[in-house]
C-alpha cells in the first residue's frame, strides 16, 4: 500500500534536510505507526503521502503506483485525520459530513453511521462551534471515514480525548484494520502505538534507523528487570533479571525481611527509542 525508498526533502531556505533517505514499507491491513519527536519529519512525510508536497528526491508509491500518476483519484482511496481539525464551526457535525460527502464522485456513507463510528450521535444537530476540542477530533475522525477509504492517515487521533474517548477510538481502529484497512499512525504516545500497531518506526534524523513489531523491539532493545521495593525506602532497587539467581545484593535484601514487594519490568517503546536511537533527538 505504501513504498518510500531513499526520500529526501529540504524546505526552502531550511539548513537540514527534513527527511534524509528515508524508506518504508506499508502493507495491505496493517497498521503502521510512525514515532518519533515533534520536527522529525512525520508531518513532512504525510504531507507527501498525500500530495499536497513536492521537490523530493526518491521513491513515493501508494497502491503500488508513483503519486503524481494518481492524480486527482488519489483522494478518493485515502483518508485524513489531521492533528488539527478543518471543520465549518458555524455548520452542525451532520451538515459537515453532507458537505464533505458532496465532494466525493462516489456515494458516501451516511453521516448519521459515521457519526456513530464516533459516539457522536448526540450532537450531530449542534454547531461545532460549541464542540471541545475531543469532539471536534472525533469528527475530524468521522470526516477521514465517509467515503470508506482503503488507506488512512490518522496524526494524532486521540489527543484532547479522555481516557474512555481514547479507549473507543482506539477500539474503531481495530475495527478498521479487521476491515483489511490499511492505517498510517503518526503519534507521540508510545502506549497507543504498542497497543494499536501492527509495526512501528522511530524517525530521527529525518530516516527511520529502526523499525518492527513492538514486542519485537522490546525484546531486542530492552532489558526486563525485577524492581525489589523495601519499607522504609520511597525508591525501588533496579535488578537485571538475567544472572538474578546468583547475585548475591539481591539475594541479601530478601534475607534481610525488608522486601515489600517484588515486580518484574520490561522495556517500555520510550526506552526502546531511546536505546535504538542513542537518545538522538529532533531538531
Amino acid at each position: 500500500m505504501i513504498r518510500i525508498d531513499n526520500l529526501h526533502f529540504t524546505y526552502p531556505r531550511a539548513t537540514r534536510p527534513a527527511l534524509n533517505g528515508l524508506s518504508l514499507e506499508v502493507g495491505k491491513g496493517e497498521v503502521y505507526g510512525m514515532l518519533g519527536p515533534s520536527g522529525a519529519g512525520k508531518s513532512t512525510t504525510q504531507r507527501i503521502l498525500m500530495g499536497l508536497l513536492k521537490g523530493y528526491t526518491g521513491t513515493v508509491e501508494l497502491f503500488g503506483q508513483p503519486i503524481a500518476a494518481l492524480g486527482r483519484g488519489l483522494y478518493e482511496r485515502i483518508g485524513v485525520s489531521f492533528e488539527l481539525p478543518a471543520l465549518y464551526l458555524r455548520l452542525t457535525a451532520r451538515e459537515n459530513l453532507q458537505l464533505f460527502a458532496a465532494l466525493y464522485q462516489h456515494p458516501s456513507r451516511s453521516p448519521d453511521d459515521v457519526l456513530a463510528d464516533v459516539d457522536l450521535s448526540d450532537a450531530a444537530d449542534q454547531r461545532v462551534e460549541t464542540f471541545s476540542k475531543g469532539m471536534k477530533m472525533r469528527l475530524n475522525l468521522a470526516r477521514s471515514l465517509l467515503h470508506d477509504p482503503e488507506l488512512l492517515f490518522l496524526d494524532e487521533p486521540t489527543t484532547g480525548q479522555d481516557p474512555n474517548r481514547s479507549r473507543m477510538t482506539r477500539d474503531l481502529i481495530v475495527k478498521l484494520k479487521a476491515r483489511r484497512k490499511t492505517i498510517f499512525l503518526t503519534t507521540h504516545n508510545m502506549a497507543e502505538a504498542e497497543e494499536i500497531c501492527d509495526r512501528v518506526g522511530f524517525l530521527v534524523g529525518g530516516r527511520i534507523p529502526v523499525t518492527g513489531t513492538p514486542s519485537g523491539l522490546k525484546r531486542q532493545y530492552g532489558e526486563r528487570t525485577l524492581d525489589v521495593r523495601l519499607d522504609g525506602e520511597t525508591a525501588p532497587r533496579h535488578f537485571p533479571m538475567e544472572g538474578i539467581g546468583g547475585n548475591t545484593e539481591f539475594h541479601a535484601l530478601l534475607a534481610s525481611g525488608r522486601v515489600a514487594a517484588l515486580h518484574t519490568m520490561e522495556a517500555s517503546l520510550d526506552d526502546v527509542f531511546i536505546r535504538a536511537t542513542n537518545g538522538e533527538k529532533a531538531a
